[in-house]
Parts: C-alpha cells; structure tokens; sequence
C-alpha cells in the first residue's frame, strides 16, 4: 500500500497510509492528513490516485510545495519521492514491486563438491581495510598521489566513525575529534539546526591544545547565511579583498584571519554546519613562516566529512523516529486491547451489580407493602447471591489482569525459597475446581511424589500455572468431552521438573502455534487479554525453564512446562502457605501443614 512517512517537522515519525481515492493534505483537522506545520495552508495539496500510484497537485498554497527540491504545481508520484511542505519533509513509498526469483540463476555449491574449486588466499577485516588506502611506502608515490591517498583514508575513517554511533551528540564530538587531528585548526563547533524553528543551535565546541578554552567562538552570520542559504562551503583568509561580505559584518572586524565554514548537506536538506578557524598573529607568522594555514583541499575534504556527518545525523533521526513511531504503535495496540477487554470486565460487573440492585429494590418492595414472605425474601436472596457471584468473578478478572500486565511490563529477578512444586500446582488445581464445575468441565490433579524440594519462586510459578490452566478449561467449554488433567513428573538426570496440563479443547492450528506466546494475540476473541502465555512464558524463561506446546485442533492441546530444579539447603524448611494451616495448627503448640 502506497504511504506516506514524515522524516522532518513538527509530525515526525507518523505514517500515513494512502488507500482513499483521493487524500487531502493541509493544516486544518478537515484533511485527510493534517500536518501541525504553521507554513503549510490550510488546504495544501490533493493526492488523486492514478493507477497504482497518486498524482500530486497543488491546491494554489502561500508557500508551495516542493518535490524533490523542485518547486511543482502537479507531479506524479513515484516511490522514493520526498515532498517538501512548509517545513515539512514527507517520503513518498510506492507498491513494492516483485523481485524475480533468482534462485534458478545462481547455484552455492558444498565445499564438498567437485565443482568447488576455490581457495581462500588472503582476508582482511573492515579495520585492517584501512591499511589499503595507505599505498606503497617505497617513496615513489607522486604528492598528488599521496595527498589523494591521505584525503581518500581521511574519509574511509569518517564513514566507520559515523557508521557505529547512533548517539548525535557522540557522533558530532567524533567528528570534531577527528577533523583536529587532520587539520591544523586552533578552535571548531558544529551547529544544527531545529527541527521546528530552522534556527542553528552549537553543539560541539573544541579548541586545540593550548588554547584559551574559555574564549567565545564568535562567528559571523554573515558566512553562515552565506553556506546555508546557497549550500556552499567557504574559505576566507582576508575578508578585505573578498567582495562578497559586507564589510560591516566582516570575519577581519570580529578578529579571526582564516575561517572555513561548511554545510551539512543531507539526502533531505542542510542540517547544520561545520565551522573551523585559526587566527595568526605577527609573532606566529614569523615563527611558523606562513600567512596561511587552510587552503582549497582542505575546504574540499572538510564538505566531504560534513556530507558524512549530515547523512549519519539524518540516519540517527530517522531511526530515532522510526523507534518512536514503533512505540506509538504498540501503546496504541495495548490501550485498544486491554481498553476492550476492561470494557468486558466492567459490562460483567454492571451485570452483577443489576442483580443484587434488583433483588433489593424487590426487597425494599415487599417490605413496604407488607407482602415479605419467606419464598419473597429466599428469591432475593438468590438473586443477591447470583449477582454476587458475577461481580466476585470479575473482580478475580481484574486482579488478573493488573497482575499479568505488572509481570510483563518490567524485568524482575524470580525471589527463589524453598517450596514443593507439587503443592503449588495443587493449590492451583483447587483454586480453579469451582470454575471447572461451572463450565462442567473434569479437572484432575496426578502428581508425581519423587520432586524434592527446590528453590524457585512460587509465587510466579503459581501465576504462570494457573495462566495455562485457565486456558485449558476456556479451551474446553464449548466442546462435547470436557477434561482437563494435570500432572507433575520429575527427570532426576536433567534435574528437571516438569509440569504437563492436557485438555480436550478445540486446540490450535499449526500456522498459529508460533504466535501464541505473542503479547496481545489471543484466540478467545473478547474474552482474552493475550497476556496470560506470554506472562507464563517470562516466568519459566526467568527461571532458566520454558514452555513447549503441542497441539491438534480438534484434539486438545498439552502444554510441557520445565522448570529446571536447584535443591534447597538441608536447614532451610520448605515455604509453608497461610492457606495450608487450620485453626488448630495456628493456635496450637506445633505447626504442621493440614492433610490433604
């Protein structure tokens, strides 16, 4: 699908997918696209589709529009085209075209086979790579040669600097760095310019050595309105012979001898600029025996490195707003998915509580006209009790939703104590029996006895258990055999325990097996939040263990979850729960865990 996506102002990061016949652009909300840019109109642009692409046209706009740097009253679009608006840069992608299959047309051979008649003799590393630009060392390269050479590996070791930093302010000190060691500047800065008011902002400042750190670099606009505006890089050494400037605003007046000044062209437009200088006093001139230190070459190599820096800055920006781009999507995913399901819950809640509302105004009825009788008062009763039920349910809903959603959304190091598996899955068995004889579904526990006590956190093992027990019994609702089993078993040589649950549902499909531990992707429609698998998945990979699936739609579903064991110290007993005590336990001499 044709799309649109902003890679500079105000909307940056946003996408806009074209699927309408035709698709207005401007600032007002009533367009299709409304762009937050104070320099686009209110009505920009139309973008009328035309065959598989869109045909651009001006709608007579204050600023006009501007494709691919060419100012354009209608343009059919083609993918890869960048649409300036105002101070708004958008990227125009096409329908992707096919790629041929290739496959017939190039064969990889085994080294083992007889046509593989190739040899490595040399290698060489991106970082050794280098070493080619340095040429021979015999003396008999010309200076031309050697000073194209030099400029050739000044650049080489550019693009790998720009190449492995995402950070712009780490970026630009690079540079800065490396532009002092080639040339023999006394002070530097790089300024950008902002995104929303196009005004250049300093950066990175240096001075070499030995230089007074606390003076200002004072630059002329005069040089930076100069190199922006016409995209040309300057070197003045005497600004009294150089017409150009005016000589009010002139480099000599503010006490600099020799400047270059450098744009940061991009793909999409100048991001800043480079600025160096070095000031020469008579002292210096004498000793060093110079009236210049920069010449043509060096201006020449510093815009090739500011064309570098500008396509990494413009790289990391664009990343930047891609990531953000991304993170809106999934924040707009996850309100949309547990906005649905919370509306669920709450629609179950105000169910439950029409009930107990209605069997009180009965009550409340029958008592103000004498009629309360024992059947009156047994019905409202049920009623209460019926609309109680469905709120307690929804309440555990709840709960089990915060839970699952404060499991998954930060890293957490399982809290290991001593505890035995096979109670904590008991525990879960016996939470989940009254849901099971809801839905008339057979829920049976078979442990094994030979699991020693371990170290591991039961409390989240208890979540992520419990998680998949709830789907095996969803999974067998609507279905003719309802059963459910779960069952412990122990490898003594991989010390591993496992825990495997089995249900009669509906199962799942091969193509979806691999996404059901995805967050968000549930197979019980309204009634799932699609964080249970994922949040039990976390747990067991928190605790070294994993969860395995095998599943036959129609046939049920088994889930295997291993969980590797750490046996715990001798002297350290096993957890012993509040629910696992009866009163006697609690207020006699000894505590002992109740029988089963």
């Amino acid at each position: 699908m044709p799309s649109l996506f902003v890679i500079q102002g105000r909307d940056q990061g946003s996408r806009y997918d074209l699927d309408a016949p035709t698709v207005s652009v401007g600032r007002v909300a009533s367009n299709t696209i409304q762009l937050h840019d104070t320099e686009v109109s209110r009505e920009h642009a139309l973008l009328e589709r035309s065959g598989d692409s869109y045909q651009f046209r001006d709608l007579g706009s204050s600023n006009g529009s501007f494709i691919n740097r060419q100012p354009v009253g209608e343009h059919l679009l083609a993918s890869g085209d960048q649409i300036q608006l105002g101070k708004t840069l958008l990227l125009y992608t096409g329908i992707s075209q096919e790629m041929p299959d290739l496959s017939g047309e190039i064969d990889i051979v085994s080294s083992a086979s007889k046509d593989d008649e190739s040899r490595i003799l040399h290698a060489v590393s991106q970082t050794d790579s280098s070493d080619l630009l340095t040429g021979p060392s015999d003396g008999q390269a010309s200076p031309w040669l050697a000073r194209a050479r030099s400029n050739l590996q000044i650049m080489y070791r550019t693009a790998l600097a720009v190449s492995h930093t995402l950070d712009i302010d780490q970026l630009l000190s690079r540079i800065m760095e490396m532009i002092f060691e080639w040339v023999d500047a006394d002070r530097g800065c790089i300024m950008l310019k902002n995104e929303r008011t196009g005004e250049l902002a300093p950066r990175v400042r240096r001075h070499r050595r030995g230089v007074q750190t606390e003076d200002k670099i004072t630059i002329s606009q005069t040089i930076l309105d100069y190199v922006v505006e016409r995209n040309e890089g300057v070197l003045t050494s005497n600004a009294r012979d150089d017409q150009r400037w005016n000589p009010a605003h002139s480099i000599v007046k503010l006490g600099v001898r020799e400047a270059i000044c450098v744009p940061m062209q991009g793909r999409y437009d100048v991001v800043g600029v480079i600025y160096i200088d070095t000031s020469l006093t008579p002292q210096r001139m004498l000793q060093e025996r110079t009236t210049t230190k920069f010449t043509q070459e060096h201006l020449k190599l510093m815009v090739a490195i500011a064309h570098q820096a500008a396509l990494a800055v413009e790289d990391t920006s664009y990343y930047k707003a891609m990531v953000q781009a991304e993170r809106l999507a999934a924040i707009g995913q996850t309100i949309a998915s547990l906005s649905h399901h919370i509306k669920n819950i709450l629609q179950g809640v105000r169910g439950g509580s029409y009930l107990m509302e209605l069997a009180m105004q009965d009550h409340a009825t029958a008592i103000e006209a004498g009629e309360l009788d024992t059947e009156t008062a047994t019905q409202a009763m049920e009623t209460m009790q019926k609309g109680w039920k469905i709120v307690e349910r929804n309440q555990e809903r709840i709960s089990g939703l915060v839970m699952d959603m404060l499991t998954f959304s930060k890293e957490r190091e399982p809290e290991p104590v001593a505890s035995e598996l096979n109670d904590v899955v008991q525990d879960v068995v016996e939470l989940m029996q009254t849901r099971a004889q809801e839905v008339d579904v057979k829920l049976a526990f078979d442990p094994t006895a030979d699991i020693p006590t371990s170290m591991f956190d039961p409390e989240a093992i208890h979540r992520a258990v419990l998680n998949i027990v709830t789907n095996a019994i969803d999974a067998c609702e609507d279905c003719d055999r309802r059963e459910v089993s779960v069952s412990t078993m122990f490898d003594d040589g991989g010390k591993m325990a496992v825990i495997e649950i089995q249900d009669s549902g509906v199962g799942i499909a091969e193509e979806d097996l691999d996404e059901i531990f995805t967050v968000f992707v549930s197979g019980k429609g309204g009634r799932g939040t699609g964080l249970g698998l994922p949040v039990s998945q976390k747990i067991f990979q928190e605790h070294g263990g994993t969860i395995r699936v095998d599943s036959e739609p129609g046939a049920g579903s088994k889930f295997r979850l291993e969980l590797p064991l750490h046996e715990a110290p001798i002297n350290q007993p096993a957890l012993i729960e509040d629910d696992d005590l009866s009163d006697s336990d609690v207020h006699g001499d000894t505590l002992a865990p109740t029988a089963d």
